[in-house]
């Protein structure tokens, strides 16, 4: 064992008080796993914008008791020096249902209470949005959710939301991140073990319960987005699901709120269970692998309509059967723009005062990697469109910055491809609860009219043209690899021309961004407009045909993601237009077999 190995061990085992990751490291050690080892000791596990995220184990590249430690340290450090009057406005901590993360959240308070900041915790799980919500509802300087969202069941995270309700974005996760590595060693004045003493956090000891008061103020506000008291709805079932997470009962709330009729929830995923014991992962963005169970549930109640959120119920998957019997799992392309649409059609209740402004007054945002189609309906109806990078930190703040500027406009609706939706301005960030609601509320309202919501997507199609995408990904755990792929594709700034046959023009490829590099040659002189950062992979490919093509690599995942859409009038011509652009940007691009990329299992 070398003396950099020994040295790693010995400062693990000189702050980690946990006995079970500390008996981890013992037994590595014992077994003179040198390799391990270092994998776990190495390197620190890095804060960025979104926050902490990795597998629960022992080690400083891992999510555990020592290293949440160090992150509450260095992040409380961070809000005294950077918000005046931090420890007056006080932290809002959340949690959800995953192994840990009650621990973790108590962790965070106790660091905190040590240095006489105020502390809100709540006292039961909750979904993301809520913490969101909670921040500025509460006037507090800063948030923590305790959470890996969609994750496998061996992670956690720690995710930080600015006193604005917003995630944090650059250079915030620069300078925290600066204050943990200051701030490495526990505080010996901090107790995470002893019982959370709930009152009104004046005495020096307690910590606050803001739920109640939160479930309800969140509730009256997302109120202001219910038409149902202005439209028909049908009196048809909803099947929901909470995906074994905490979005059950914050979701059934949310329903009564919109005077909806109770929906079926899935009886072996409603209620939080850390195991995630009946899917391989606990992401309804997988289709209908993950939504077996919701399937089976409205075949066996006669409803045509699924609703689910991720474990955190940030996000929300929308399945429906279709005339043939068969079901469609929308993508969040579709269920964007069919949300954006209601936005728009009910825009007079996200416009202070009821009132109707000029269309131009409006605005929506999507990210770069979303569907076009979000900007061609911006086009043709006169609000303005917005496109941001990928993540919420950035289509949280665009909105939160657009909205603060007072220069008379609205922000209605915006989105991410990742099923992540944003309707108003009630929080900052994706809120898969209030998303189930409105939903459920427009999908009732076609049913009602003797529609659905697939012949109300075709129905935005004619008018706006088909939009029609595809997103995928193969797994690279790699982060060497990852580089490599992508610096082949950029040849040294010679890029590819064009994709597939040498007399095929329509894949003739008209413009490249690349805002790893920042080279956009969309411009005359090739800059990027969109935020460039040289430690995330992302290429933006343009074709002569109308299509657009993005390869990026994931910022929380082990993921190579693809984002392929193509534009047209005629269904089928799309259709079959697209088949071959993915076909072509995995052989050409991705190159997965060359690559060693690993294809998700359902693939």
């Amino acid at each position: 064992m070398t003396d950099k190995i020994n040295n790693l061990i010995n400062q693990w085992l000189k702050w980690d008080k946990n006995e079970i990751t500390r008996k981890e490291i013992e037994q590595l050690k014992e077994n003179n796993n040198e390799k391990e080892l270092l994998v776990r000791l190495e390197e620190r596990i890095q804060f960025g914008t979104a926050g902490l995220r990795g597998a629960m184990r022992a080690g400083f590249s891992c999510m555990n008791d020592l290293t949440v430690t160090q992150a509450s340290q260095g992040l409380c450090e961070y809000v005294i020096e950077t918000i005046e009057q931090s420890k007056s406005k006080g932290i809002v901590i959340g949690y959800d249902g995953r192994h840990n993360s009650y621990i973790f959240a108590k962790i965070t308070a106790a660091t905190f209470k040590s240095k006489g900041f105020k502390v809100y915790l709540f006292s039961h799980i909750v979904p993301t949005p809520y913490v969101s919500f909670a921040v500025p509802n509460l006037k507090a300087a800063i948030g923590v959710m305790i959470t890996a969202s969609h994750n496998p069941k061996n992670d956690n995270g720690y995710k930080v939301y600015w006193e604005t309700g917003c995630q944090i974005n650059t250079p915030h996760d620069k300078g925290i991140s600066k204050k943990i590595d200051e701030n490495l060693e526990p505080w010996s004045n901090v107790d995470a073990t002893s019982d959370i003493k709930y009152g009104n956090g004046d005495d020096g000891e307690s910590m606050i319960d803001p739920l109640s008061v939160i479930t309800e103020l969140y509730n009256k506000n997302i109120k202001e987005y219910s038409v149902g008291s202005k439209i028909e709805l049908a009196n048809e079932p909803i099947v929901y699901t909470a995906m074994h997470g905490v979005g059950g009962v914050y979701a059934k709330k949310a329903f009564e709120t919109f005077q909806l009729k109770p929906f079926i929830p899935v009886a072996q995923q409603i209620e939080p269970d850390a195991e995630f014991p009946t899917v391989t992962y606990p992401n309804p963005e997988e289709g209908k692998g993950a939504l077996k169970l919701s399937i089976e549930t409205a075949e066996a109640n006669n409803s045509r309509l699924i609703l689910a959120n991720d474990p955190d119920a940030d996000r929300l998957a929308v399945a429906e059967k279709l005339a043939d019997g068969s079901w469609k799992v929308f993508n969040g392309n579709e269920i964007g723009v069919l949300l954006a649409d209601w936005a728009w059609t009910n825009r007079s209740t996200l416009t202070k005062g009821g009132s109707t402004l000029e269309n131009n007054k409006y605005f929506m945002i999507n990210t770069a990697v979303s569907s076009a189609m979000l900007k061609t309906m911006s086009e043709k109806e006169g609000f303005i469109h917005q496109e941001c990078l990928t993540g919420f930190k950035w289509i949280g703040n665009a909105a939160y910055n657009a909205i603060n500027n007072n220069d008379g406009t609205t922000f209605l609706f915006g989105y991410e491809e990742a099923i992540g939706f944003q309707y108003g301005d009630v929080s900052f960030d994706k809120d898969g609860v209030r998303a189930a609601a409105i939903f459920a509320e427009f999908a009732l309202s076609l049913y009602k009219k003797g529609s659905s919501v697939q012949d109300h997507l075709e129905s935005m199609y004619k008018r706006y043209g088909y939009h029609i995408s595809k997103n995928r990904y193969f797994f690279c755990y790699e982060p060497s690899k990852m580089v490599s792929i992508f610096n082949k594709i950029r040849n040294d700034g010679k890029y590819l021309t064009k994709l597939g046959d040498d007399d095929d023009e329509q894949f003739t490829i008209t413009r490249i961004r690349d805002l790893t590099t920042g080279y956009d040659n969309g411009y005359p002189d090739c800059k990027a407009r969109l935020p460039v950062s040289s430690s995330t992979q992302m290429i933006t490919f343009y074709f002569k045909n109308g299509g657009i093509a993005t390869l990026r690599g994931s910022g929380t995942e082990p993921k190579l993601k693809y984002y392929v859409e193509m534009i047209g009038e005629v269904k089928s011509n799309v259709e079959s237009t697209l088949t071959k652009a993915v076909e072509l940007v995995i052989n050409q691009l991705l190159k997965p077999i060359e690559n060693q990329l690993e294809p998700p299992k359902d693939d």
